[in-house]
């Protein structure tokens, strides 16, 4: 499999300002971000998401997800569905309120009580389903990630970053004059030329069932996107062999 960097979750929120729990969502992604798992999460964010990011949807493929969202409209795990890839945990902030039989959050700018309750039970919540998808546990007596099964230690505090940096490549085919962008294509490459695999109909097999992992190929785009692909690798296997 491709050599990809270290692996993190991505944190994605709605973008529902007019709803006291798009406040809390934000809120709470921030405290995990800086405050309890920093280094090991990173935002993505939605309106570039929906608008094309190519950072974020590449991070969104090759790395696992949480969306958490305000309502039931659900924008933050539907978009990244759509768009990406499905998140591995979603929260939803009504659904939590109405679990731990919370007040309503109420004000935008600055929440009252029950927001601020919400705020850090969304957050908690959030801690747990990372270090969930990062195979580490959680010493609740210590409220540390259990050194005996990780030697990390988290942060203190931490800036937030963005999954734009993820270093994941992306790489741009057009095909009837239609752009079509392939995920971890560079990536793919160098695990096969690292193989000394030459091209040829069987490793173009091999290629494409390994681009299908990462990226979600049409059925009627396939066989024009088979001879671009095979054209990028000979070009690819060929000037590192030279090099």
């Amino acid at each position: 499999m491709p050599d990809l960097p270290p692996k993190k979750v991505g944190i994605i929120t709605c973008s529902g300002e007019e709803l006291p729990e798009g406040t809390v969502t934000r809120l709470a992604a921030l405290r995990v971000l800086e405050q309890l798992r920093p280094g090991e999460t990173v935002t993505i964010c939605l309106p570039l998401f929906l608008a094309g990011g190519e950072g974020d949807r590449a991070f969104a493929k090759f790395y696992p997800t949480i969306a958490i969202d305000g309502c039931e409209k659900r924008c933050a795990y539907y978009g990244t569905v759509r768009y990406s890839n499905e998140p591995a945990a979603s929260l939803i902030i009504t659904d939590l309120v109405k679990k731990h039989g919370l007040e309503k959050p109420e004000g935008l700018r600055k929440l009252n009580e029950a927001g601020q309750q919400a705020v850090e039970m969304a957050a908690n919540e959030m801690a747990a389903k990372v270090d969930s998808l990062l195979g580490k546990s959680w010493n609740r007596t210590k409220g540390e990630i259990d050194q005996s099964n990780n030697n990390e230690q988290p942060e203190e505090t931490t800036p937030a970053t963005c999954s734009c940096g993820s270093g994941i490549p992306i790489t741009i085919l057009t095909i009837s004059d239609q752009e079509i962008t392939v995920v971890g294509l560079p990536l793919i490459f160098e695990t096969f030329q690292e193989k000394n695999k030459a091209p040829s109909v069987v490793i173009l097999d091999e290629i494409m069932d390994m681009v299908k992992i990462y990226n979600r190929i049409e059925p009627d785009d396939e066989p024009a996107l088979r001879v671009e692909i095979q054209k990028e690798y000979e070009t690819y296997y060929q000037r590192i062999n030279n090099e």
